[in-house]
């Protein structure tokens, strides 16, 4: 019998760079894609998650047909209940000799895989996801022998790898790897925020729309807010704009909060990268270019490229290194339920209230807003890790486990006992007010420690600290902090610790 392969296509690999389409053969193998219940519902995805890989499933699908293959695409409202029922039943009516797919980004689904070639009475081919510029052996040996998987460190190997940013000599660009300190600045309408393209969803979006409207109605995401790119060229116009409008301002307020400003000057193209529809090199390259032709700083350009050839890599390797282990993880012991506010955002927090409605209604918040503001408080509170990573993985268009669980439970919870970070990302109010405007409009004092009115991350803080202190006592990056605290009177301890409790009652109760 010929070689005729059923190549499966996942919702977040769609890209003629895909393993499994690399050396396909169209009129001869076949594509199946499926939208399946156990994938859009093992967790409460956003609405918008669901409708942004359905339509860019779908238009992937077209792309496909016009390249000469053929498709079996099955839709959400056939009620498939997983992936594998729709290999069953795809490949009991069509004779192929075995069945192709690149690995899936997640461990669940992997380990299912590992049961398909009995189902199926047929060979399964699980290609390493190639996409990826390290490869899992690169970032096994990477890690071999090392007592601290430190980014920094593993960045500036990927720099070398690829020649990006660096110097004829070898060297980084500038003199220095890492800009960060220059990136840090508060927005304060200080420069106009450039207007972001408009898009006009064509019918298949609007299709998909009315679909998960219907199939997912107490799912988060307002879907009449729904503005993201479903194709390849819709997705790198939305990357050419970022590049041409928002890039030179990037680094300077990529860490800032601003009241009723949800974009600032970020990319927005972690959710393009994560389903296949921008290439993490070509991206890189292109902010390279624009600041070797002066039209960014150089901090601007190489923030960006950290986030993408260092973190967004990195995260992958401890994710892969680790699991299924990693997810079991819970070295500060966090058990506090999640308070109902996190599906509703209904908390008199400002910055907290913002950061989570913002991210309920449009599945988008960036990197400060998910770890110094939701992260800070679910670290402070310790609130239960599964929880918080299973609302983390649900709430964000861009999230799948890979590069979700080493964010929350790693980077904000420091549940992994400080694998990925040196210290926790714990902060008081006064972070949070430097960081942006919040603060003017919210009834609480980031200045007041304790009594009506106090600021509840300040308590919050210290109580954190004054619980975790012994785990802390070697970390030399925490020996000022801990000072501080054991410097204070017994009597002012225990008024802060007090107050504490009490405050993490009453928001705890807000959701109980």
């Amino acid at each position: 019998m010929t070689d005729r392969r059923l190549i499966l296509v996942l919702g977040d690999q769609l890209s003629f760079n895909n393993p499994a389409l690399i050396g396909a053969a169209p009129g001869q193998d076949e594509v199946l894609l499926a939208e399946v219940h156990e994938e859009a519902g093992y967790v409460p995805h956003n609405r918008l998650k669901i409708a942004l890989i359905f339509s860019a499933m779908r238009h992937f699908a077209s792309e496909l047909e016009r390249g000469g293959y053929r498709v079996h695409y099955r839709r959400l409202d056939e009620g498939l209940p997983s992936l594998e029922e729709a290999l069953v039943q795809t490949c009991q009516a069509h004779a192929f000799s075995r069945v192709c797919v690149c690995e899936p980004g997640e461990f669940r689904l992997r380990r299912l895989m590992d049961s398909w070639p009995e189902r199926l009475g047929l060979p399964v081919d699980i290609l390493e996801d190639s996409r990826f510029l390290c490869a899992h052996d690169r970032f096994r040996s990477w890690a071999s022998g090392r007592r601290q998987l430190r980014m920094e460190h593993f960045y500036r190997e990927m720099r070398r790898d690829y020649g990006v940013l660096l110097e004829p000599d070898g060297g980084p660009a500038g003199g220095h790897w890492n800009y960060d300190k220059e990136n840090r600045e508060g927005w304060r309408a200080q420069v106009a925020i450039p207007p972001r393209r408009s898009l006009r969803n064509d019918a298949v979006t609007r299709e998909v729309l009315e679909l998960v409207a219907e199939a997912f109605p107490g799912n988060p995401g307002d879907l009449s807010r729904f503005s993201y790119g479903v194709t390849a060229g819709q997705a790198q116009a939305e990357f050419d704009w970022f590049c041409e409008h928002a890039l030179p301002q990037f680094g300077r307020f990529q860490d800032a909060l601003a009241e009723n400003e949800v974009w600032l000057f970020h990319a927005r193209v972690s959710m393009y990268l994560n389903i296949g529809l921008l290439e993490p090199l070509a991206l890189c390259q292109r902010v390279e270019e624009a600041w070797r032709s002066g039209h960014c700083s150089l901090a601007a350009a190489e923030g960006f490229i950290r986030q993408v050839l260092g973190w967004r890599e990195y995260v992958r390797g401890i994710y892969w290194l680790h699991m299924p282990e990693y997810r079991r993880r819970n070295a500060l012991a966090a058990t506090t339920p999640l308070p109902d506010f996190f599906w509703d955002g209904d908390t008199d927090l400002r910055c907290l209230s913002q950061a989570l409605r913002q991210t309920l209604d449009l599945g988008y918040a960036h990197h400060i807003q998910r770890l110094m503001v939701i992260g800070n408080f679910a670290l402070l509170a310790g609130l239960d890790i599964a929880a918080v990573c299973d609302w983390y993985l649900a709430d964000y268009v861009d999230a799948f486990e890979w590069v979700e669980l080493p964010n929350t439970l790693g980077m904000a919870l420091h549940a992994d006992g400080g694998l990925m970070a040196s210290k926790p990302y714990a902060a008081s109010g006064k972070y949070i007010q430097r960081q942006g405007n919040h603060c003017a409009q919210c009834r609480y004092n980031p200045a007041q420690m304790t009594g009506e009115g106090a600021c509840p991350y300040n308590a919050l803080y210290w109580r954190f600290i004054h619980r975790h202190q012994q785990t802390f006592e070697n970390n030399p990056r925490m020996a000022l902090v801990l000072a501080n605290w054991r410097k204070r009177k017994a009597s002012e301890q225990d008024a802060i610790l007090g107050w504490g409790e009490r405050v993490l009652a009453t928001l705890v109760g807000e959701g109980s």
